[in-house]
């Protein structure tokens, strides 16, 4: 039902956190997490709802700072921050089940506090002179707190509220003021769902930004619903959700609608906050949860401009950013008899890999955080807690022996793991892969430096997995530097 103009004025004043109150997030402190403002066009697809589920399984681990109701051009004048309430009401019915796992939920009524309104209006027509919002509010009174840590503004829909505060930000401040608080901000915006994103883009040449921009055919984020061939598909598939996040698992679980286009296309603009040890949300070319993004100017051929957009205009970009990576991606499959996890047969390469890679360990971690909304801790599985017994960055010379050593990791549920140790070719500089000597799934794993004529990175991912269910996997990372 479309809100009236008294109910959506109602709103934005109930939604409206005070910009001088000393609680300026769900988080009373500086947790040491990431950051985040969400702008979201719930309602205008039923993903926004699903990915904002998966948020509040993770709102010990994210600093929550905002909850924005936009448009978007699959929605261009309604707003239902009621719907986002309806899913924070629901995460508090189960908060006192997930405390018993972990510390740091915050409460609904924090949350609550959070959500509030950018315009009920489509793209630029809702940026300008006298048209600042409690959402574009929400972003500016964030970035001016004392709070040093850089501020993540993910986008879900139309970006026209962050557009507007960047407006207010350009007019208002000094040069100097504006471009210290712009540094601040970090934007990772699914594709470009309002006209606002371009203009953004253009006109702060220096912001931080995220995008797969043009068609949505060629977004780095649609590899998490999208179907792989050649791969196993099913904690993506619909019986998966019934079975692991809908049904028996509580308030929170009831209120993840089905899928109507594509199960949780924004979620990939946070995953990469999640603190389990793979990204560095500094390093998008690192890679994680969320994908690999490489910084710079993508041509225009490349965005699939004739590509589905809504009907969003495709235009040319003008400067670097943050955008589609590719990733060579062999998976590794278990092994009926000897090593017990060795590659497949056949590897992938394209952008969407950067993301689907890791599809099986973040539904996972997924589902075992939903079970957490209704089993006790002795019911439930926990992720593992890597540790290295070798440094997490090494300066090695061209022939030496290096070892990469994860003895001393655990499992709080006292499970068995299991290791990987693998290469991260892309993320570093030096492309091409440096064999272990041994087998690579124990904890041990010795390597021999290539012989190099310049210094080189090599990036090594350590995967730690239980044997619980479901499996969960923590990582870490060691950057290899190696000299002639």
């Amino acid at each position: 039902m479309r809100p009236t103009k008294a109910w959506l004025a109602a709103a934005l004043f109930a939604g409206a956190t005070p910009l001088s109150s000393a609680v300026t997030s769900a988080h009373a402190v500086d947790s040491g997490h990431q950051r985040l403002i969400v702008l979201t066009d719930i309602e205008a697809d039923p993903d926004d709802t699903e990915s904002l589920v998966r948020l509040m399984l993770y709102s010990n681990q994210i600093d929550i700072e905002g909850l924005v109701a936009t448009t978007s051009v699959h929605m261009k004048s309604g707003l239902h921050p009621d719907s986002i309430r309806r899913v924070v009401e629901a995460y508090g019915r189960v908060r006192g089940n997930l405390l018993l796992h972990e510390p740091g939920f915050p409460t609904s009524d924090a949350l609550l506090a959070l959500i509030c309104d950018g315009q009920p209006i489509y793209g630029m027509a809702a940026v300008g002179a006298g048209k600042d919002t409690p959402g574009s509010d929400r972003i500016v009174a964030m970035l001016k707190t004392a709070d040093t840590r850089p501020l993540w503004v993910t986008v879900w829909g139309g970006a026209n509220t962050l557009a507007q505060a960047l407006y207010h930000i350009r007019e208002s401040e000094t040069p100097a003021e504006a471009s210290r608080l712009i540094a601040r901000l970090r934007v990772y915006t699914i594709s470009d769902q309002d006209d606002s994103g371009a203009w953004i883009r253009k006109t702060f040449p220096n912001l931080f930004y995220i995008v797969s921009p043009g068609g949505y055919g060629a977004a780095t984020w649609t590899a998490i619903n999208t179907a792989i061939d050649g791969i196993d598909n099913r904690t993506i598939g619909n019986e998966w959700l019934r079975t692991n996040i809908q049904q028996g698992h509580g308030p929170l679980g009831a209120v993840y609608p089905d899928v109507a286009y594509g199960m949780e296309g924004d979620t990939p603009s946070w995953l990469s906050l999640i603190p389990n040890g793979l990204s560095d949300p500094e390093h998008p070319d690192w890679g994680g949860w969320g994908g690999r993004y490489e910084l710079y100017t993508p041509s225009l051929a490349n965005m699939d401009p004739g590509g589905f957009t809504g009907g969003v205009p495709i235009e040319a970009e003008t400067r670097p950013i943050w955008t589609n990576a590719i990733d060579t991606y062999s998976p590794s499959v278990a092994a009926d008899y000897g090593r017990a996890h060795v590659p497949a047969q056949h590897s992938f390469k394209d952008f969407r890999t950067t993301l689907w890679r890791w599809r099986d360990d973040f539904q996972n971690d997924f589902a075992a955080r939903m079970a957490w909304t209704t089993l006790p801790y002795a019911k439930a599985n926990h992720p593992p807690v890597p540790r290295l017994e070798s440094p997490d960055h090494l300066t090695v010379h061209s022939g030496d022996i290096f070892i990469l050593n994860a003895w001393g990791s655990s499992d709080p549920d006292g499970d068995g793991l299991s290791y990987l140790w693998f290469q991260y070719a892309e993320a570093g500089s030096l492309r091409t892969l440096v064999p272990a000597i041994t087998a690579e799934n124990i904890y041990r794993v010795p390597y021999k430096a290539p012989v190099v004529t310049k210094p080189e990175t090599a990036h090594f991912i350590l995967k730690v997995t239980d044997k619980g269910d479901p499996p969960l996997s923590r990582y870490r990372r060691v950057i290899v530097t190696i000299l002639p």
